[in-house]
């Protein structure tokens, strides 16, 4: 019975976040599809054999039942259930646990919700000497069957070289993303340096923040990788080891670049807000001068409105005519000294 207070655990099928359970032997998938039990007992007949099971979004209580059935570490399985995690890498017994971040881009005109041009997701990887659970949350996993079939010899390694090709392709759609950005940073750099254009800050900021969310979601990989293949490379066969070596390159040379992009963006803040500044002070001259002309005739119509008898001028035949004259005048003198100093 369940505690008071406390509401009642629901267990949601295994099968229900399953995705596939599929045999790999000698780099090759087999045929159909497979219950978790059924490969494990079969994949021991293969000595060059071993398990692939995908989960999508797994709950806690389904990620218990794996590592029962695998013998996965229980830290393991805590983390496999959780989302948003950080990349990393983190061993237990024979066991490796890596996790790769998903980035994808889309088009800032496409989204309604302008936190949407950056998205991330999680791809969790549980990697054992037989088998290697993959876990997603919230991204997409990239299908490397076609390449099983075509070439089997990239995947002969085992379980690690499921893990590798994963993480391969992820970082290549970082490699992806990073040139979209990069464009969207010219188009900005573009729209500020261009004389007489309209400046959109929001939109720097919006994407500084986007290559702000990309870098949590990245730059800790190229640790967790550099980590992998110093403390963990008797787990890793060597031919591997320098695959992910060009992972962890590739990684970097993003990360280098994304980093430039934060600095470009923030040069692009600076120059705008300056720009802005600059507009704001040409537009309050502009409105200084026009208040300064049309104090002329606020001046003299309020002299010559005070109605006092001894004003000469008020009895003059051309007196009204003289004054419009002045006004006109004084207002042309400073609209010309205006004018050659840049004031309009």
């Amino acid at each position: 019975m369940e505690p008071k207070g406390r509401a009642p655990k629901f267990n949601v099928p295994l099968e229900r976040a399953i995705e596939h359970c599929r045999i790999i032997v000698d780099g090759k998938r087999m045929p159909g599809e497979y219950h978790t039990a059924s490969a494990l007992r079969e994949v021991t007949e293969h000595e060059n054999g071993f398990v692939w099971l995908a989960l999508n979004d797994p709950s806690a209580t389904q990620m218990e039942r794996v590592a029962e059935e695998f013998g996965i570490h229980r830290l393991i399985a805590e983390d496999a259930s959780s989302r948003h995690q950080r990349p990393k890498i983190e061993r237990y017994d024979n066991q490796l646990f890596l996790v790769v971040r998903a980035v994808q881009f889309t088009d800032d005109e496409e989204v309604a919700d302008t936190r949407e041009v950056i998205t991330t997701g999680d791809v969790q990887m549980v990697v054992g000497p037989k088998f290697i659970i993959t876990i997603r949350h919230g991204a997409s996993l990239p299908n490397i069957f076609a390449e099983m079939d075509t070439e089997p010899r990239m995947f002969a390694a085992g379980p690690i070289s499921v893990a590798w090709r994963i993480s391969d392709v992820l970082v290549d759609q970082y490699v992806h993303v990073t040139g979209l950005l990069e464009g969207e940073v010219d188009e900005l750099e573009d729209e500020v340096f261009t004389p007489g254009s309209k400046i959109s800050i929001d939109r720097i900021y919006l994407f500084r923040r986007e290559i702000l969310e990309m870098r949590h979601a990245t730059d800790p990989l190229s640790e967790a990788l550099a980590t992998l293949l110093r403390d963990h490379k008797d787990l890793i066969p060597k031919q591997v080891r320098s695959y992910f070596r060009d992972v962890q390159d590739t990684e970097l040379s993003v990360r280098d670049r994304i980093a430039g992009f934060d600095q470009r963006l923030a040069s692009l803040i600076d120059a705008s807000v300056a720009k802005i500044t600059l507009q704001q002070n040409q537009d309050m001259r502009a409105i200084s001068a026009f208040v300064g002309m049309a104090a002329v005739p606020t001046l003299i119509a309020g002299i010559y409105g005070m109605n006092f008898d001894n004003m000469p001028e008020l009895h003059y035949r051309y007196g009204y005519f003289i004054t419009l004259a002045v006004i006109v005048g004084i207002i042309a003198g400073l609209w010309y000294w205006f004018r050659r100093n840049g004031w309009l």
